[in-house]
């Protein structure tokens, strides 16, 4: 009897033991923050234009003239050697609006003179039809005049006498001959395509007028112009100390 009371007091206590201890208290969830369901997209940037490529930069080579370069513009007998020429390689701004490589063939004591000028007229994008030797044309005065070729060194005469062109002596340069020609006292060109440039001034690209930068650029390096000859007007021409 006491053994029965012993365990139904142990079991008696067992179960209040179990009922004293606290239930355990669930962890309340955090509230949810509630968001804005409209997004906002970036601002759109802009994208910059692509900037024009700069145009390359003024080069001027200088290089010895061989014999076999000059077939038609050098022979034995003109009043200097062709060993005391040059080839002059350079750029030019042509009537494209673009850059071009261009040859002149002058005597070696103005290459520092021709270098000096076509980097000014290169860097004010002053315009030239084309740049070849002369030999293009196998020297022909007149067919490089009817091409508008811009040439310097030819071993010819003066017209109508017997003395030597300062383009003999490569110290002379026509720029734009059709743009520029050659024009008599009365007023003729004997190039048709050049009969509507026979005034001055005169507006127009390739056009050279008294006083102008073009004047002004070659004058600075010692050269004149043929358009400030008396009577019969070189409008094409510039050469070292005049003539």
């Amino acid at each position: 009897m006491k053994r029965t009371a012993a365990i139904a007091f142990a079991v008696i206590a067992s179960v209040a033991c179990g009922a004293a201890k606290p239930a355990a208290v669930p962890t309340p969830s955090p509230t949810p923050t509630s968001t804005s369901t409209t997004s906002t997209s970036p601002a759109p940037t802009a994208t910059p234009s692509p900037s024009p490529s700069a145009p390359p930069e003024f080069t001027a080579a200088v290089a010895r003239v061989s014999r076999d370069q000059l077939p038609y513009s050098w022979r034995p007998g003109c009043p200097v050697s062709y060993r005391d020429l040059r080839l002059v390689t350079l750029t030019y701004w042509g009537f494209d609006n673009r850059p071009h490589t261009g040859e002149l063939v002058v005597r070696k004591n103005v290459t520092d003179d021709i270098r000096k000028a076509f980097k000014k007229l290169y860097d004010r994008r002053w315009p030239i039809r084309r740049m070849k030797l002369v030999d293009a044309y196998k020297a022909s005065d007149f067919d490089s005049i009817e091409a508008d070729n811009t040439s310097a060194f030819n071993c010819r005469r003066v017209d109508n006498s017997p003395n030597w062109s300062n383009h003999a002596y490569g110290e002379a340069i026509d720029i734009n001959p059709r743009e520029n020609p050659y024009v008599t006292a009365s007023g003729g060109t004997s190039h048709a395509n050049a009969r509507k440039f026979t005034k001055r001034p005169l507006q127009g690209k390739g056009v050279i007028n008294p006083g102008d930068r073009v004047v002004k650029i070659f004058s600075q390096v010692g050269w004149e112009w043929g358009g400030y000859f008396s009577g019969d007007k070189d409008y094409q021409h510039f050469s070292k100390g005049g003539g």
